[in-house]
């Protein structure tokens, strides 16, 4: 019996990039190294028409991502990968979610999710993530940004970061600039950084998010949070595009991902970089393998 974890790494939608990364990133030498990696996808998936957007492939790409689970759940795998899923394919076939997090977070049952980019340079965890914009200042409220902080700061030194230092970027430009430019820095983040501080969280903020991210970029945060989707991964993949996971925190399962879309527009052609996927199936290995 190998002692390497299986890694299950799901196809995504088969109609994208998602079937050709994920059976480069399963024949890496590096991965295979360090797991045993096994794909999760429709049988025949060359079937599905590259870039073709349909309930089928929405379909299917939920029913592998639930296979998966169902199997990391009863111990079979020891983590899960995930290719990437369009939200309109899912939302042809008739299914609410919004792309994995949710999906992940109502197949296991999970109270508390968030969605951390992770890579070297960079680690950013959202507050919020597919809403519109006009809906953040209203979403972003003092009681889920010390639930996200106090999950960022539990999850993270399983990642090696033993005693997180965290950052909140503002939401309004200068952080508000004292109330001027915005209040919810005043009324919302300000009270939240301090309740989470007062429970023993080492946090800062709310800082300039057009500083905040260059700070942690130079070693003086380990993760920053965004408040809302672009704010962290503009950022996050400026620096880091290609090298950055997505993983998804307070699951009762691992599960990594890529730091990009499906690609329909490249999708068949034999051109798509398994870069990220490839980092998300080793960072999986590496969380799923016990220390020592």
């Amino acid at each position: 019996m190998s002692s390497k974890p299986a890694i299950a790494i799901t196809l995504g939608d088969p109609s994208g990039i998602g079937p050709e990364i994920a059976a480069r990133a399963a024949s890496d030498a590096r991965v295979r190294a360090v797991c045993q990696p096994l794909l999760y996808g429709p049988e025949e998936a060359g079937r599905f028409e590259p870039g073709r957007l349909s309930a089928e492939t929405g379909k299917a790409s939920f029913e592998a991502i639930a296979r998966a689970v169902e199997d990391a759940r009863a111990g079979k795998v020891a983590a899960i990968a995930t290719a990437p899923i369009s939200k309109t394919a899912l939302a042809l076939a008739g299914l609410a979610w919004r792309g994995h997090t949710d999906m992940l977070a109502g197949l296991t049952g999970a109270r508390q999710v968030a969605m951390m980019f992770h890579s070297e340079k960079l680690r950013v965890v959202l507050a919020t993530v597919h809403v519109p914009l006009a809906d953040v200042p209203r979403l972003v409220t003092r009681e889920l940004l010390v639930d996200i902080v106090a999950l960022a700061a539990r999850e993270l030194p399983r990642f090696g970061v033993a005693a997180p230092r965290l950052a909140l970027a503002g939401l309004n430009p200068h952080a508000g600039e004292d109330g001027l430019l915005g209040s919810e820095e005043r009324d919302t983040l300000a009270p939240a950084v301090e309740a989470s501080r007062a429970a023993g969280i080492d946090i800062v903020g709310p800082l300039p998010a057009d500083t905040v991210f260059v700070r942690a970029v130079r070693g003086e945060f380990d993760a920053v949070i965004a408040c809302y989707h672009d704010q962290g991964l503009i950022p996050v993949k400026l620096v880091a595009f290609g090298q950055a996971v997505n993983v998804t925190l307070g699951l009762p399962i691992i599960r990594t991902s890529v730091d990009h879309g499906t690609a329909f527009d490249i999708a068949g052609k034999g051109i798509a970089d398994p870069a990220s996927m490839i980092e998300a199936v080793l960072l999986a290995a590496r969380l799923a393998t016990p220390p020592g």
